[in-house]
């Protein structure tokens, strides 16, 4: 395989271009496309089998872009949809990291706080994962379902998404959490904000990193590694493209992506 053809990075909306931000980081030289259903965003209230009947329409598309990997930038497509996507492609699949080793490392009392969807929380993945790790551990979940809508609304700053983070970080700092996992892409948009909420005592962990580390480790090990010349980046969206571009300015330099409309 031509370590040239580019990287796919796949999610049901925006909240993937928190970890494309760090497919970028690590992978400077890298030519990244990325591919948001935005018209057909949220997942996380749809079946399982009309979320894995859209993943691989997303797949099919990424395998006629040629692909050499694929990173799922999405927690329900991980936990729903990489079962029907390993296997039946040419390239890898690289899912969301829950972040384990960043958390147990991080943790001093082994309380862990676990902000993510309905959906996620009620998966206990994050929680069987870290427990499995450590058993001494004990990991706590708050469903954020306010988070999504104010962040794909750029509400940013506004009093209703301060009072959403006060009211989702108090519900952790009573269980004297002193560790927060980020289990939803849109999460570290508002990282910030959150951080500030919950003060220095607090960790906010966002897997994204260790997710970008997974992805540069398999691309490595296969020697597609891209480290020569400056990366390029190419946003695809399958519904609003302006509000698409919006958020992605919050995370990217956008001077250095193409943005297109596309329909699967």
């Amino acid at each position: 395989m031509d370590k040239n053809r580019p990287i796919g990075v796949l999610d049901s909306g925006v909240g993937g271009l928190t970890v494309l931000r760090a497919l970028q980081r690590v992978m400077p030289s890298e030519t990244f496309l990325y591919l948001g259903d935005t018209a057909r965003a949220p997942y996380g209230v749809r079946t399982r089998e009309t979320i894995t009947a859209f993943v691989a329409q997303m797949t099919d598309w990424m395998e006629q872009h040629q692909v050499k990997q694929l990173v799922t930038a999405c927690n329900t497509i991980t936990v729903l949809g990489t079962d029907v996507i390993r296997g039946s492609h040419t390239f890898p699949v690289i899912g969301m990291s829950k972040g384990v080793d960043q958390v147990l490392k991080a943790t001093k009392n082994k309380r862990i706080g676990l902000m993510a969807t309905d959906f996620t929380v009620s998966t206990g993945a994050h929680r069987n994962e870290i427990k499995a790790a450590d058993p001494e551990a004990e990991v706590f979940g708050v469903g954020c379902t306010k988070f999504v809508p104010l962040i794909e609304g750029n509400r940013f700053g506004s009093p209703e998404l301060k009072e959403a983070i006060g009211e989702y970080a108090e519900a952790l700092q009573e269980k004297d959490v002193d560790t927060v996992i980020l289990g939803c892409t849109h999460y570290p948009f508002v990282r910030e904000y959150l951080e500030e909420a919950f003060g220095p005592e607090v960790t906010v962990i966002d897997p994204a990193e260790a997710t970008a580390l997974q992805a540069k480790a398999n691309l490595e090990a296969r020697n597609l590694l891209q480290t020569d010349g400056a990366g390029r980046c190419t946003i695809c969206f399958t519904g609003d493209l302006e509000k698409g571009k919006l958020l992605a300015s919050r995370m990217l330099d956008t001077g250095q992506c193409n943005f297109e409309q596309v329909r699967l």
